[in-house]
């Protein structure tokens, strides 16, 4: 009888796809976004009335609260690219196959880098 010893797999040394990088991501960025809706809701929530507003611009700022918008925007910005990748190729829009499905992981990640980069200059 044949023992099978048990496989450890050391994920620093596996190599993702890069189709792969994008899809954990994806899930990753949701569930940041899903983490920080009650900082959303308490900004939205301070900003109904001018006291309120007021006290929000106070808040802001602290680099805190500026690093927590700048990865509310991140996080939306990829989730959002991301997601309309998917449609698009859902719809057959996009190509479906391999080297096509590597081109539109390429092109969301720069777009999700840049525009986070974008969005840290605007709120700092």
């Amino acid at each position: 009888m044949r023992q099978e010893k048990p496989v450890f797999l050391d994920l620093t040394k596996i190599r993702f796809p890069i189709t792969a990088i994008a899809s954990i991501l994806h899930r990753i960025s949701g569930f940041i976004l899903f983490l920080l809706i009650p900082l959303l809701l308490w900004m939205a929530h301070s900003a109904s009335t001018a006291a309120g507003f007021m006290h929000l611009q106070d808040c802001f700022r602290s680099p805190v609260l500026k690093f927590f918008v700048w990865a509310m925007l991140a996080a939306l910005s990829y989730h959002l690219l991301a997601g309309i990748k998917h449609l698009l190729m859902d719809s057959h829009v996009l190509s479906e196959d391999l080297k096509g499905a590597r081109a539109a992981s390429k092109v969301v990640i720069i777009l999700a880098v840049v525009l986070s980069i974008i969005g840290g200059v605007w709120i700092w």
